[in-house]
């Protein structure tokens, strides 16, 4: 997936956090208004700036509720570098100690519940990316072991877990057996992980979402309707720095 140099609908919406993307497995125009009221436009590859402006022209007054909702739901300000970062899933607040230096900002556990982040904290995006690939790292040391032990108390199988930073999916399941889940879940409380967990270890029994499929679901996690409606919410859950200003 690359940034396309497609052109907005207006110079005031790229001054105001809208945002195109081109996509090589997108099969059609898609647009989303995060909890931040960014707006991230996805197209296929080779598609005209005509038929983004059409797209844009047809779904503006969409796009406009949801910047407006968002807006009103949206929290203070958060400094940045953050002070600290909670990890609700597995129960931990790590704070972010400023330990100064040059050079690229990097970021390491000091000791348990400490990130120590030297070099040059003013550089936005280097922080950024510093916090992202600490995120990445703590996930699969955490979310790897909770799928295999949810795994044995089921008494299903998967092949292998891989650990990924993604904009719209929480987790997924290929035919091969290979559970993708999203390092954002650490933002989650445990039983949504939980949740999330199941789900995802119910698709090598059911391969589609079925009513075999929810039975198996339903089977394990009984509460997996509020569980389902609190994680399409979660997005409003993962810090900003997580995705703004991306540019890996």
């Amino acid at each position: 997936m690359v940034t396309s140099q497609l052109p907005l609908w207006s110079d005031k919406d790229a001054t105001e956090g809208w945002s195109v993307r081109e996509s090589q497995r997108a099969r059609r125009l898609t647009v989303r208004v995060f909890h931040t009221g960014r707006v991230e436009v996805v197209v296929p590859s080779r598609t005209s700036p005509r038929a983004v402006e059409r797209f844009l022209e047809r779904h503006r007054p969409w796009i406009e509720r949801k910047r407006e909702e968002a807006r009103r739901r949206a929290g203070p300000p958060v400094p940045f570098p953050p002070p600290q970062v909670a990890l609700p899933a597995c129960e931990e607040v790590w704070r972010v100690h400023l330990a100064g230096g040059s050079g690229r900002a990097r970021l390491a556990a000091a000791t348990p519940g400490l990130l120590a982040l030297a070099g040059d904290a003013n550089k936005g995006q280097p922080v950024r990316q510093a916090l992202r690939r600490w995120l990445t790292e703590r996930a699969r040391e955490v979310l790897a072991p909770l799928l295999a032990q949810c795994a044995r108390e089921l008494g299903l199988r998967y092949e292998r877990v891989l650990i990924r930073r993604q904009r719209t999916r929480w987790g997924s399941c290929s035919t091969r057996g290979t559970i993708s889940l999203n390092c954002c879940l650490l933002f989650q409380r445990p039983a949504v992980v939980r949740y999330l967990m199941i789900h995802e270890l119910a698709h090598t029994q059911h391969m589609n979402h079925s009513r075999r499929f929810w039975h198996c679901v339903a089977r394990y996690c009984p509460e997996y309707r509020s569980l389902d409606r609190e994680l399409l919410d979660g997005w409003r859950r993962v810090p900003d720095w997580v995705f703004g200003d991306e540019a890996s």
